[in-house]
């Protein structure tokens, strides 16, 4: 019992760390500025589910499938830092802000943002997904396996409330507000975007090097 609480949290704890609610939440009240409430609750539970069903697809298959087409997580890594310093480059313009969505677009609209950037990579990155792989491997029984799957859950969970708590924020926060966080956001988007880019790049550089 103390093991599986033991792994419970620490499945929490890495899961919430790495997905980050808190960061995701700028990107997503500046993508749903021009919706209304319906419209942004739809993209927020879209967005969550899409991640959750994500994460649970490579924390089963995920070493069949990078192993079957010959993915590394480093090229995921790559490939994800710069998705993140584009849309920084965007924030920081406050390009994001100026999206306009016609009433009879907004159904396309929420289908896409949902799936790209938010759900994917901004809540379910490369990060999430291997954290995911490594720690399905390291549940040895089914009962680990249930509470790393719960703990995926809460966190999801979670994230999906402070999406959903974003239109009060857009509120107190006002336009120039929501343009200073977005500014602030981008530039930290992007030096994540680079850590990303460089973790994940270093080692297919050293691979490349040593001629493997």
């Amino acid at each position: 019992m103390t093991e599986l609480i033991a792994f419970g949290i620490l499945s929490f704890t890495t899961f919430f760390t790495i997905i980050n609610p808190l960061g995701v939440m700028p990107i997503f009240m500046t993508m749903t500025s021009d919706l209304d409430q319906a419209s942004r609750k739809a993209t927020a539970k879209k967005a969550i589910l899409a991640s959750f069903v994500t994460i649970l697809i490579f924390a089963f298959t995920g070493q069949i499938l990078f192993t079957f087409f010959g993915i590394s997580v480093n090229s995921f890594r790559v490939v994800g830092g710069i998705i993140f310093f584009l849309m920084g480059m965007d924030m920081l313009q406050a390009r994001l802000g100026k999206v306009k969505v016609q009433e009879s677009e907004i159904k396309t609209y929420v289908n896409d943002i949902s799936i790209t950037p938010l759900a994917i990579p901004m809540i379910c990155g490369p990060g999430a997904i291997t954290n995911a792989i490594v720690m399905m491997e390291d549940a040895q029984t089914a009962e680990m396996k249930a509470v790393l799957i719960g703990a995926i859950i809460v966190v999801m969970g979670i994230t999906l409330a402070i999406l959903l708590s974003a239109g009060k924020i857009i509120k107190i926060l006002g336009q120039t507000g929501n343009n200073v966080l977005m500014r602030l956001m981008g530039l930290i988007i992007m030096v994540i975007a680079i850590e990303f880019f460089l973790s994940g790049f270093k080692p297919i550089f050293q691979d490349i090097i040593a001629g493997r």
